[in-house]
């Protein structure tokens, strides 16, 4: 797994517009570059609706948004599509920056083991440093404040730090 403080990995993948995205092509702003397991699931479509519910609000804090996940270019824009997401979704069926970020990993489910996309969100600044991570990610998740049950949103954490970084 990659850490806070390292370069990030570099990457070039497809997107829905059939152009490879790298990480370069972010340079000069920060970018949240978001792994998720895949497309159309009831977790992964909730977290990219929450990061399109707050896209001007990433963009002025002067920060991209991007999803990874193995699908298919094809089934990316599917889910584009469907949703009216409106940041860039990369296809990584190779698995490369899956692997790079350290987010292909062994999971276990039901009792049976396998590899897949260990749902995780990499923060990185405008020179292309790790800034923050959030492994295992809950999306959205229920806690106690003034005695009452609220909902978080991982995308309203990830904003936060997007803020404080171009400060």
């Amino acid at each position: 797994m990659i850490e806070a403080g390292q370069a990030a990995p570099d990457f070039a993948l497809a997107s829905c517009d059939a152009e490879a995205v790298s990480l370069s092509d972010f340079a000069g702003r920060a970018l949240v570059l978001y792994f998720y397991p895949k497309d159309d699931t009831p977790g992964c479509t909730n977290e990219a609706q929450d990061f399109r519910d707050r896209i001007a609000d990433f963009e002025a804090a002067g920060c991209a948004v991007a999803g990874v996940s193995p699908d298919s270019v094809k089934r990316h824009c599917s889910f584009r599509d469907k949703h009216g997401l409106n940041f860039t979704l990369l296809a990584d069926p190779d698995k490369q920056a899956l692997q790079a970020y350290g987010v292909w990993q062994e999971k276990k489910n039901y009792g049976r083991t396998y590899m897949g996309v260990v749902r995780t969100t990499v923060l990185i600044d405008a020179r292309g440093v790790v800034a923050q991570i959030w492994e295992k990610v809950r999306v959205r998740r229920k806690v106690k404040r003034d005695g009452e049950k609220v909902e978080v949103f991982h995308a309203d954490d990830v904003l936060a730090a997007a803020r404080a970084l171009a400060e």
